[in-house]
């Protein structure tokens, strides 16, 4: 493309005027000077200095149109006749401009239209009058000069005339219309239920009234308001659904990118929903459990825990517990579901942890990033601690982003299709897909409920999954356990043995002073002999105001544990042998709540203990409950308790019951005659099954032989 010049009878533009160049002289360097003549005035002279003019940003040459392309697919959508007329504008825009009807500045130029003797705005009349004379309808000075502006802005299809009609944005009033941009993305973030049109004119109105005085600007009549409304709505793209509007106001602005992970544990994404289904809680109580998931987006891998509604820091610690160890097979199963009969390398993996042997085929997968919303047991100080402690990045998304961890919001959706659905009790999505008899069906117990999840998770495993593709066979479609077993040999597999102390690093956490009575919180009093020697001392950790670091399991209140300088011990609960069945958090809670205070804080805690004790006997005998009881006693059962034994031992036989493992975790027999030995440890015999857990088949690993091997 050649360069702009300054040539004698060029046009230039300076100061907002149109200029021809009359002449140079003189040299840069000693001051050249240039002659304008003005050409949309009375045709005067004026001298500058070239090398001031030339630093003067309004200054330049006048272009002439540029040659550009004719939008073909634009043309094409208008009929013939427009676009015979719009390439008849152009040659009359060009000779107005140039002088010359095409490009290249062939043939004669008319004299009304030469630009070394005339000036823009003559050349212009020039044009009009001789279009009228042709017979165009309606054809002026200003006629031209907009042809000339959109044929500079848009090319040919500046000049197809179109139908330019106002729209209702166009024609309300703008301070109205502001008003409804700045409430309208408001009320969808703050989940409001959508209400009448009537609450947003009101609204609106005082947000008038608050903006520019009282009724200083009026709201539309009651049906412009309504049309108005439905048109801010649809340019915001909030229209829709209260779910569908609250989902595009948090969407974050696009391109968007897709979440990419190339090996196992690389993204982990958690969330929790209540299950879509009714179970039969204890008495014949009817609710409805919550559902703590988390998937792998390298392979889609499921594990999820079901609680009752109110998800805890304990579900979590189970959650990665869950995806860290093997998953036992259990009676009943079908052999095909075993991992020694899916695509994973078993024989391989098998000699690298023992644990694989008789596992089911789910996958093992140690996190690195775990992805979570803003929920309160997600993003608490004891998550984010637990986390750190066992090398995971803790990732939590901004508020309301469910497209922020859209693998696993979408897996809620194929729970629900392939799970839910089937089951009795099934409630719908919402309420309007709800049946009308749906609490008289034959519903399952949480128990029941638990075990077929627990076999639907290792089916999910089986399933080919539309979003994974092996890229040498992309037109495949693989299974959770192929891609797995397709990424092993490049990601390996190391095994991670948990000890108990793990376990408790994952329990909620909370910083207590020890005193000369113990650790007492939530109406209950912890001590033991092992905290002597620190009771009224300072714990050292100057962010907690040098108070202790305490560990406790809501499924499981009886004891605690604390960290002190030689590691985690356990403390019980004073009052742990008037107290003859387990409990949980939800029966504590009712007591304290129901037993009121007579006396002082030690005997107020006793008298608590002894109503425990009798309403569970009461509970436990079938004797009639109230209706809060009831509820308070299916929420405990189905809470499941966690137990936590002291030692070490494989963090699955810590969770067992929260898996719903039968037999492969145990509370002690009074009848067995097996009994601790001096040394307090349990005499598990010296043959070739020891090592294994009572009752299980899980076999401790060699950790020493597991940390020298390794899978390539």
């Amino acid at each position: 493309m050649s360069r702009p010049m300054l040539d004698i009878g060029g046009a230039v533009r300076h100061g907002g005027r149109e200029w021809a160049v009359a002449g140079i002289e003189g040299a840069m360097a000693s001051g050249a000077r240039i002659w304008l003549v003005d050409k949309d005035g009375d045709g005067s002279l004026a001298v500058f200095a070239l090398a001031e003019l030339l630093g003067d940003p309004g200054f330049g040459p006048v272009a002439g149109p540029r040659l550009r392309v004719p939008q073909v697919g634009l043309l094409s959508t208008v009929p013939e006749d427009q676009q015979l007329r719009a390439f008849d504008l152009e040659r009359h825009v060009r000779e107005v401009e140039t002088g010359y009807p095409a490009p290249g500045g062939n043939g004669l130029v008319k004299p009304q239209y030469d630009p070394t003797c005339t000036t823009l705005a003559q050349r212009e009349q020039a044009k009009a009058d001789e279009l009228a004379a042709q017979g165009w309808p309606r054809v002026s000075r200003a006629t031209v000069r907009r042809w000339r502006a959109r044929y500079h802005a848009d090319g040919v299809w500046g000049l197809v005339a179109k139908r330019r009609g106002s729209t209702r944005l166009d024609r309300a009033d703008p301070q109205v219309v502001e008003a409804l941009r700045a409430l309208l993305p408001e009320e969808a973030l703050r989940s409001r239920s959508r209400g009448w049109k009537k609450r947003m004119r009101r609204e609106t109105q005082w947000w008038l009234d608050a903006r520019h005085g009282e009724r200083t600007v009026e709201v539309p009549a009651k049906s412009t308001f309504n049309k108005l409304l439905d048109s801010v709505e649809e340019s915001l793209g909030l229209q829709g659904t209260v779910a569908q509007r609250r989902a595009r106001a948090a969407r974050p602005a696009p391109p968007f990118k897709p979440t990419l992970a190339l090996r196992p544990g690389e993204i982990v994404m958690l969330d929790s929903s209540p299950l879509d289904a009714l179970v039969v809680l204890d008495d014949g109580v009817v609710g409805r459990l919550e559902l703590t998931t988390a998937v792998d987006v390298a392979t889609r891998s499921l594990w999820g825990v079901l609680r009752p509604t109110g998800s805890k820091l304990t579900d979590v610690a189970v959650l990665l517990a869950q995806m860290m160890t093997p998953a036992v097979m259990r009676s009943g199963w079908d052999a095909a579901l075993s991992m020694a009969a899916s695509a994973v390398p078993h024989d391989r993996l098998s000699a690298v942890d023992e644990r694989l042997k008789d596992a089911a085929a789910r996958p093992v997968v140690m996190p690195e990033t775990v992805v979570v919303d803003q929920g309160k047991v997600f993003v608490s100080p004891a998550t984010r601690a637990a986390c750190e402690s066992l090398g995971i990045s803790l990732q939590p998304v901004p508020p309301a982003n469910g497209p922020a961890k859209g693998h696993v919001e979408r897996g809620f959706g194929s729970i629900n299709s392939l799970f839910c659905q089937w089951l009795p009790g099934y409630t719908g999505s919402n309420v309007s897909e709800r049946g009308s008899k749906v609490e008289q069906e034959a519903l399952w117990s949480a128990a029941e409920l638990r075990a077929l999840w627990e076999e639907f998770l290792v089916h999910w495993h089986h399933r080919p999954h539309t979003g994974l593709r092996h890229p040498l066979m992309p037109k495949k479609v693989l299974t959770p356990n192929q891609m797995w077993a397709a990424l092993l040999p490049v990601a390996g597999y190391v095994p991670v043995p948990l000890s108990a102390d793990d376990f408790v690093e994952l329990l909620p956490v909370r910083w207590q002073p020890i005193t000369d009575a113990g650790i007492r919180f939530d109406y209950r009093t912890y001590d033991g002999s092992c905290l002597n020697g620190h009771r009224g001392q300072d714990s050292g950790v100057r962010a907690q105001k040098g108070l202790w670091e305490v560990h406790y399991n809501p499924y499981d209140p009886v004891r605690i544990w604390v960290r002190l300088p030689e590691g985690f011990r356990e403390v019980a609960w004073i009052h742990t042998t008037s107290v003859a069945l387990p409990f949980t958090h939800h029966v504590w809670e009712h007591i304290y709540k129901v037993v009121e205070r007579t006396g002082s804080r030690e005997e107020h805690e006793a008298e608590l203990a002894l109503a425990l004790d009798a309403f569970l006997r009461r509970a436990a005998g079938k004797e009639k409950l109230s209706s809060v009881e009831r509820r308070v006693m299916a929420k405990s059962c189905a809470s499941e308790p966690v137990p936590v034994p002291a030692g070490e031992i494989s963090v699955l036989d810590v969770l067992a019951p929260s898996f719903g493992l039968a037999g492969v975790y145990a509370a002690p027999d009074p009848d067995d005659e097996t009994l601790p030995d001096e040394d307090g440890d349990e005499d598990v015999g010296d043959g070739p099954e020891a090592g294994h857990v009572s009752g299980g088949s899980l076999i401790l690993s060699d950790q020493d032989l597991e940390e020298d091997q390794w899978l390539p």
